[in-house]
């Protein structure tokens, strides 16, 4: 079984903010699989099942604010038995142009504090990753440029990455090895 963790901030005020991200293409998947996400407080997240060529996967949102993501992706990894070679955590990047897909093995957490946590829990950086580049604005905090909603041109824009991450996903989870997905569906 993998598990599909897409990271970002629980809440309307967060919604369609830079960092949520992850959840914007967990939510996007969900919607083209017909699959709806269920509160399960022990996991401290949103979690959605979903089955593609006999092949199951956990779609996990953690609710538990972007710095302590960790918390939940431990307590389902644990509850399941998940293996961290079948994690797969979507963020954005703040250093990759905007709409900008890539795809990762593994890497260091660089600035990015819901990878800090997830690798804090798990005491390894050795997990795939789906990155979503948000550009960075020289004129705005990094924290104020996260946190601030993207407009409706920039959703637009938006839009075919999101496709593309969400194919690469139900590839990757339908049977074909991340490698192969990597190299298909990652920007250049």
């Amino acid at each position: 079984m993998k598990l599909i963790v897409g990271l970002g901030n629980p809440g309307s005020a967060y919604e369609n903010t830079r960092h949520n991200i992850g959840f914007m293409v967990l939510d996007e998947l969900a919607k083209r699989n017909n699959l709806t996400f269920f509160l399960e407080s022990k996991f401290k997240g949103m979690l959605a099942s979903i089955n593609l060529n006999g092949q199951k996967a956990i779609l996990l949102k953690p609710m538990t604010y972007m710095n302590l993501s960790g918390e939940s992706v431990i307590k389902v990894m644990q509850f399941y038995k998940i293996d961290v070679e079948d994690l797969v955590v979507i963020s954005d990047d703040l250093d990759s142009p905007f709409g900008r897909v890539r795809m990762r093995q593994n890497g260091s957490p660089g600035g990015h504090n819901g990878h800090k946590n997830i690798v804090s829990h798990l005491k390894t950086e050795e997990y795939k990753r789906i990155k979503i580049g948000i550009d960075r604005n020289p004129n705005i905090s990094v924290v104020d440029w996260v946190l601030k909603k993207f407009t409706s041109e920039e959703l637009l824009t938006l839009k075919p990455s999101i496709d593309r991450a969400c194919e690469a996903i139900e590839k990757y989870i339908g049977g074909e090895t991340f490698y192969k997905v990597s190299s298909l569906y990652s920007s250049k």
